[in-house]
């Protein structure tokens, strides 16, 4: 009998038209069944936002030739969750991934990335999920690099899936001779961050959030030293952020 081809559930958090998500189609498309649900406009920085004080809009849309492509009105987490209840009706997708991200989501950034919220809610539905980032913000970033790593790293998800509870962080620096792929830790590192106070034409303040990455962290394990040496950093990430070193702490404390 002959076997359905596996398929895969693309999304990411800046836009159903962002060059990212064209190039990650032109990368995966020959691996399966591909379906696109994707937000209607730039969603970076939501994290894990879900959309609960007003409906959501789910248009199909005609973007791509062959791609089965769906606009949403709402967060990246939100396409994940309307592609898995309504898309698929149930039956989930064999992959989840998510990007091609216009910017690094390195280090302390996957709290924040919506491109990687919509990989977290990926696998937590079950679903073998991986997020890829690109050094590179602008409209005119050359994807063609990263494609070869991004099959590769799909197809080695649909051939052998994850753990129970994890997911993949990928992540490309901005050079054309990439020198392969890293397995990292994440780097510890935090954003010292600033906010730019302006006045408007009413003389009311508002504020720009502007500010300095700091890492903390030399170590030659991680996925900013890789990155900064030109290769692919892989972090398994968890969502059960349980700090289990803490519990024998918390255990010795005389609670009443």
């Amino acid at each position: 009998m002959k076997k359905d081809k596996p398929t895969i559930l693309v999304v990411n958090d800046d836009g159903i038209t962002a060059p990212g998500i064209k190039a990650l189609l032109e990368a995966i498309q020959e691996l399966g069944r591909v379906v696109v649900v994707a937000p209607d406009s730039p969603q970076s920085g939501m994290g894990h936002a879900i959309t609960i004080g007003k409906p959501l809009r789910l248009d199909q849309v005609e973007i791509y030739e062959g791609v089965e492509m769906y606009r949403c009105s709402g967060t990246p987490v939100d396409c994940v969750k309307l592609a898995v209840n309504c898309v698929f009706e149930g039956k989930k997708p064999d992959l989840c991934v998510s990007g091609i991200n216009h910017g690094l989501n390195h280090s302390i950034n996957v709290l924040y990335s919506g491109t990687m919220s919509a990989a977290v809610e990926g696998a937590i539905e079950g679903i073998p999920s991986v997020g890829f980032s690109l050094d590179d913000y602008t409209l005119q970033a050359d994807f063609a690099p990263t494609l070869p790593y991004v099959k590769q790293i799909a197809q080695m998800l649909l051939q052998n899936g994850l753990p129970a509870g994890t997911l993949l962080n990928v992540n490309f620096p901005n050079t054309k001779t990439l020198k392969g792929i890293k397995v990292c830790r994440q780097a510890q590192g935090k954003w010292a961050e600033e906010f730019d106070k302006r006045m408007d034409p009413h003389k009311r303040p508002y504020y720009w959030l502007t500010g300095e990455f700091e890492l903390n962290d030399q170590g030659e394990d991680t996925d900013v030293w890789a990155l900064d040496h030109d290769y692919v950093s892989v972090v398994p990430v968890q969502f059960d952020m349980t700090a289990h070193h803490a519990i024998p702490l918390l255990n010795s404390w005389k609670f009443e």
